[in-house]
């Protein structure tokens, strides 16, 4: 009954998703020129996903071959990974598809209706691909799990129903930094050359016209922050679904599995009900607070969680006082478990206020940033380094916080189901990530087809607050991500101590003994191979961005300079040709960095398999997985927050910035380009590197986890 009703409530969730795009869709989308614009837009995100699609298609079949071979044909499993590809896919074809619909009609709004119904607009937008998204994700994942363990008995054994469900993740996560990176080097690569030759060397605004980066900036915006973040939320939902359940498979004695194996699908299916009644909150109050509004619904949102978590734990359970015991013996009770839920909530909560004082423009970080760009270029990049690495602690006490409460509570198990609980909230906090690039794309719909001033300062406002939400949005992800990689580090560490409990003679686990202390050399060295992941992956994709970005400032250069008529608005850029360098450049740009987090575990195994041995080399790759989740969520944090601070501080300017001394400096004052060199550097931070670095903590500990089955096979 509590599979069905999960079910039930991913297909509400979808449904919901369903009615509101058709809301969208039937809405004013403005005059000819804006729908000429939208149209530019959506025929260059179209163009773009087919072939990044094309080329993840032809990747995934590898390796959906590879699977199919290592499991000895074992059809289920591989079904698993597609499934998980698919999803993932689909979650960003959605949440593209869906910000490319609302753009010009958030101007539209905008432009007839004002700040509410722009935000209106927006925010609705956003609420179909974030409920679509954790639809998807809760749906495959429960379908799965009832297509292995119901009437049909397709998993043959419970390991088959674990190591398909980690297949599933996989494909999932495959997918997901795929879309992340090649999505990101895309918008950052427009964003950045279209802002070196457009705002500084020819000194026109942003979104002008006669700039030929202009629309694939707007199609960046909408294949990184919409289809990107659609595909790497969902992945990051679906993974921690899957890796609480498999910790439950192994944490607790046989009586308890099954009952704990549907719990963080359940907290899942009635978090989702609760996201459908948090989007009824959010309007704009008299104050015109846009953040406040938002603000509305995700508190609305997580209250209704709370209430919904201790009603799903009480049902599962069957009342507060009930005890479930841990194949070692610890005892949990329901509220042990509902405790670590609200405490995922007051993390999620914390994390979201955190990275909004890191980023939002009213606020002692921006602040400082934009003061330093009074005094030039230099001053302005120290100071956003210096806020992007001080942003790193606050996040970091808060996990911190949060894996010593869940551990008292409930052991291991207790920081799954903390996690599980932050993840519950992934419909309203996509539906807060989408708000921004539909604002941003918006905005420049206003700015190419010449509307009046009064409609780009309307979607200027929404588009400040969506600079935020972005940012909130990727901290929580990689927040959650952090723990959830954490949870599958358990679920690695467990695992491999199930299969040497049970590992017979001649078989390859028989006999291994690993050593997961700090005396062992091998222990070190994978702490410091993994360690240095996250630096090598960010180095690339940031190398990557640089490359796309110069590619793009030439080509804009070029058609200044061979085109004199575009200053005078006599012709017309190229505008689909800066798209399509753009997309080659992305697709060949994506391949390496992606494949780093998927070959790195192997190859550290085998190499320390050939060295030391069996035992070596599981706890080399175990520490790994631990040196990867570290370093990665500092890089991670530190790039978002830097970022956005960066950004919003630029954005300080185009409002009248006012110094300490009490002067007032505006766009095009000297801080202010100082502020876009900041801006340069901190938009690949945020929009590409950064946000990769997520997927690319849990591909890493999921590859290790499919090791451990293949090997069992």
């Amino acid at each position: 009954m509590i599979i069905v009703l999960v079910a039930v409530a991913a297909i509400a969730a979808i449904i919901f998703g369903f009615i509101q795009s058709r809301a969208i869709a039937s809405a004013s989308p403005g005059n000819e020129r804006m729908q000429e614009i939208a149209r530019a837009i959506q025929e260059g995100a179209d163009a773009y996903l087919r072939r990044q699609y094309t080329t993840i298609a032809i990747v995934g079949v590898l390796i959906a071959i590879a699977i199919l071979i290592a499991f000895k044909f074992n059809i289920v499993i591989v079904a698993g990974f597609l499934i998980g590809a698919i999803l993932s896919g689909a979650a960003g074809f959605v949440g593209m598809k869906v910000s490319v619909q609302a753009n010009v009609r958030t101007t539209e709004a905008s432009r007839t209706g004002g700040l509410g119904a722009g935000l209106n607009m927006a925010f609705k937008s956003g609420a179909v691909t974030g409920l679509l998204v954790v639809g998807l994700a809760l749906l495959g994942t429960v379908g799965y799990y009832a297509v292995l363990t119901g009437p049909l008995g397709f998993a043959t054994t419970d390991r088959t129903v674990i190591d398909g469900l980690v297949s599933l993740g996989f494909g999932a996560s495959l997918i997901s930094i795929f879309a992340r990176l090649g999505g990101g080097i895309f918008t950052k690569g427009a964003d950045v050359g279209g802002d070196m030759v457009g705002k500084v060397e020819a000194g026109i605004p942003e979104d002008d016209p006669r700039n030929a980066a202009t629309i694939a900036d707007n199609v960046g915006d909408n294949v990184g922050d919409c289809a990107g973040m659609a595909a790497d939320l969902f992945e990051t939902y679906a993974v921690t679904l899957v890796a609480t359940m498999v910790l439950a498979s192994i944490f607790f004695s046989a009586e308890a599995v099954t009952q704990m194996m549907t719990l963080p699908l359940a907290i899942g299916g009635i978090c989702i009900i609760a996201s459908i009644l948090g989007t009824f909150f959010v309007r704009l109050g008299k104050s015109n607070n846009v953040m406040g509004a938002l603000y509305k619904g995700f508190i609305a949102t997580a209250l209704f969680s709370a209430m919904g978590l201790a009603a799903t734990i009480f049902i599962v359970m069957g009342s507060f006082e009930a005890v479930v015991v841990s194949a070692a013996g610890l005892e949990i009770s329901a509220l042990d478990l509902l405790l670590c839920g609200l405490t995922g909530l007051v993390v999620t909560g914390l994390i979201v206020w955190i990275t909004e004082y890191y980023t939002g423009t009213d606020h002692r970080p921006v602040k400082s940033v934009a003061q330093a760009s009074v005094s030039g270029h230099g001053t302005n990049v120290i100071q956003g380094l210096a806020v992007s690495l001080e942003a790193c602690a606050l996040p970091a006490l808060v996990i911190i916080a949060g894996i010593i409460l869940t551990f008292n509570f409930a052991g291991l198990f207790g920081i799954a189901i903390a996690t599980t609980t932050m993840l519950a909230l992934a419909g309203m906090v996509v539906a807060l990530d989408a708000f921004g690039p539909v604002t941003d794309n918006a905005g420049g719909i206003a700015e190419m087809a010449g509307l009046d001033d009064s409609v780009r300062s309307t979607t200027d406002t929404l588009d400040a607050v969506g600079n935020t939400t972005k940012a909130v949005t990727k901290g929580y992800a990689i927040g959650s991500a952090g723990l959830g990689a954490l949870v599958l580090f358990a679920a690695y560490t467990e695992d491999l101590k199930y299969f040497v409990a049970r590992a017979e003679e001649g078989t390859f686990f028989y006999g291994v003994v690993a050593d997961f202390s700090l005396s062992n050399p091998y222990v070190v060295v994978g702490l410091l191979f993994g360690g240095l992941l996250p630096f090598l992956f960010g180095g690339m994709s940031m190398m990557s961005v640089g490359r796309a970005a110069q590619d793009v400032v030439e080509e804009v250069r070029r058609q200044f300079r061979e085109m004199p008529g575009l200053m005078t608005f006599d012709q017309r850029p190229d505008y689909g040709r800066a798209v399509d360098i753009l997309t080659r450049a992305a697709i060949r740009e994506m391949i390496v960095p992606s494949l780093l987090p998927v070959l790195s575990p192997i190859v550290l195994f085998f190499v320390i398999l050939l060295i030391a041995g069996k035992a070596a080399a599981f706890s080399a790759v175990g520490a790994m997985l631990l040196g990867v989740i570290v370093t990665g969520l500092y890089v991670a944090i530190s790039m978002t927050s830097g970022g956005g601070a960066w950004d919003n501080a630029k954005k300080s300017f185009e409002d009248g910035f006012i110094d300490k001394d009490g002067v007032t400096h505006e766009k095009g004052s000297d801080a202010h380009k100082a502020s876009v060199t900041g801006d340069t550097v901190g938009d690949p931070y945020k929009d590409t590197s950064g946000p990769a670095v997520n997927p690319m903590i849990k591909i890493t500990n999921i590859v290790a986890l499919l090791m451990l089955a293949v090997m069992a096979h």
